[in-house]
């Protein structure tokens, strides 16, 4: 079984936010980037990268929360090639409702 965590984080909390994930994550585990997390991509991957966290099935952001962004910001960050997905809030219910995922964890600090 696997965790769908969910993160909501700014800049300034975004390491710490990866380093909570670390504690608990397991090989396959999926994120949810929430609000303007998404617009941290990059930060994130490079957290990622210096954590321990490795094998993550996949990375998907709400569709509603990047149309927030600017369509300067969302073309510079190329969000399509670096996300699993771009959900709507349907498509977000019903992955968090997958049989695939044993728990879903929502980190915001």
């Amino acid at each position: 079984m696997a965790t769908l965590y969910q993160l909501h984080s700014t800049m300034n909390t975004l390491r710490r936010s990866a380093e909570e994930m670390s504690r608990t994550w397991r090989t396959g585990d999926s994120i949810i980037l929430l609000g303007t997390t998404a617009a941290f991509i990059d930060w994130l991957n490079a957290y990622l990268n210096d954590s321990e966290i490795d094998s993550i099935a996949g990375i998907y952001a709400l569709a509603d929360d990047i149309s927030q962004l600017t369509v300067n910001t969302a073309g510079k960050l190329n969000l399509e090639s670096k996300l699993t997905g771009i959900l709507t809030d349907e498509e977000w219910i019903s992955l968090s409702q997958d049989s695939q995922f044993d728990k879903v964890v929502t980190i915001a600090l």
